[in-house]
């Protein structure tokens, strides 16, 4: 028979006996580890993916004042530079070359047309002749005035004749001296006598009208011949082509002793006191603009204050030109084409939630955005307000305090959790 431990054993009191502590110890921190790392994984778990901080930019939203703004690209342009055209067809020859500087008045070009050469010397030569005319025309209302007047002073003068006829017959037949037949024969010719001085003055009268007006015609036509005459002096004298502003000489349009047609392009002139900036805004702009805007023009490492003074009624390849004035002086030391930078200012909005611009906007089309909780990237539908230069206003979606990826949100795909690591 196998004997058992039973000899060798030994009583022992329960309350005396070791409890044990190690193995409960360890279990409870077993379980707290597998609690902490579910909790810590449960963000991993759910995340579609993961990437590393260093390839996001972040931005924490803020609320404060927002300038909404528009930067845009523009060239230094003159604002006056007008162009010279051809008042006539012929043959030009140029006074002057590209780049030369020109004082206002100067002879830039010379046209050499025959056409219109001939047409002022005929109407001069017409001139002469009206001229001619006009004084022939006035010797005859002399002569016609006198020749009527004079057939007026004999009718009056029959009159007083007839009148002292009249006297004596008239004492004479009182007298019985003659008889009473001669009396009315003298009677009737003082009647006659004066019946034709009345309208031998009228007619003096009449004929001095008829010579007056004759003579006003041919005055009138004379000066119409003065105007046409004139204005063709000018058309002449014009082919002299001067310039209209001090400055230089932009671009010629022709080449010299080259032959033109009227209203033909020739040159330009561009007047370099008076500098303007040109900005190629983009479309999406164009209702926002308006006259009298401020801007803030870049030059260099200096910036200058402007005003928009004026914006292109129409749209060319997407872009509206917008011109904008300097206030308070040109800068020193411009030069014609100079490229330049601007930022455009719309208005002004206090008290907005609002966060760094960043490719976020157009990558998710401003309605959704990256705010990172507790490491993860999670995406909230936002809606966006107005955008400037630097900022952009947040309107729902994300309070102030809470940090949105703003930037390398093209990684994240269409994810709803985006894990980022340091």
């Amino acid at each position: 028979m196998i004997r058992d431990t039973s000899a060798q054993d030994r009583s022992l009191d329960p309350a005396q006996a070791p409890r044990p502590r190690g193995p409960l110890w360890l279990a409870g921190a077993a379980v707290l580890a597998v609690v902490v790392l579910g909790w810590v994984l449960s963000g991993w778990v759910g995340s579609a993916r993961s990437v590393s901080a260093e390839r996001l930019r972040l931005a924490e939203a803020s609320r404060g004042l927002l300038v909404r703004d528009a930067s845009a690209n523009g060239r230094v342009v003159a604002a006056v530079s007008p162009t010279l055209y051809a008042p006539a067809g012929g043959t030009v020859t140029l006074r002057i070359l590209a780049g030369d500087t020109v004082e206002a008045g100067q002879v830039l070009a010379e046209i050499d047309s025959p056409e219109l050469h001939n047409e002022l010397q005929r109407e001069q030569a017409t001139l002469a002749q009206l001229e001619a005319e006009v004084a022939r025309q006035r010797i005859l209302a002399r002569k016609a005035s006198l020749l009527a007047q004079r057939e007026a002073d004999d009718a009056e003068v029959t009159r007083l004749a007839a009148t002292r006829d009249l006297q004596r017959a008239q004492r004479g037949y009182e007298l019985g001296a003659i008889p009473e037949v001669e009396y009315l024969r003298a009677k009737d010719a003082m009647a006659s006598a004066d019946i034709r001085s009345k309208h031998a003055g009228s007619a003096a009268a009449l004929e001095a009208q008829d010579v007056a007006l004759a003579l006003k015609t041919q005055e009138q036509l004379l000066e119409r011949q003065r105007l046409l005459t004139a204005n063709l002096e000018r058309r002449v004298d014009e082919l002299n082509v001067r310039a209209p502003v001090a400055g230089i000489i932009g671009t010629l349009s022709i080449a010299d002793r080259a032959v033109v047609a009227a209203n033909s392009p020739l040159m330009t002139v561009v007047d370099l006191s008076r500098l303007e900036v040109e900005l190629e805004m983009p479309e999406s702009y164009a209702e926002d603009l308006g006259l009298g805007m401020a801007a803030e023009v870049r030059i260099g490492a200096n910036s200058q204050a402007g005003k928009i003074s004026a914006i292109s009624p129409e749209v060319v390849n997407n872009q509206v030109l917008v011109r904008v004035r300097f206030e308070g002086g040109q800068p020193a030391g411009l030069r014609q084409n100079q490229r330049v930078t601007a930022r455009v200012l719309f208005e002004e909005k206090p008290d907005v939630v609002k966060v760094a611009r960043g490719p976020f906007v157009e990558q998710l089309g401003g309605r959704f955005a990256y705010v990172v909780e507790d490491g993860i990237a999670v995406r909230r539908p936002i809606r966006l307000g107005a955008t400037s230069v630097g900022e952009v206003e947040i309107l729902e979606g994300v309070a102030p305090g809470e940090r949105l990826v703003i930037s390398g949100t093209d990684t994240f795909g269409d994810a709803e959790r985006v894990a980022i690591n340091d």
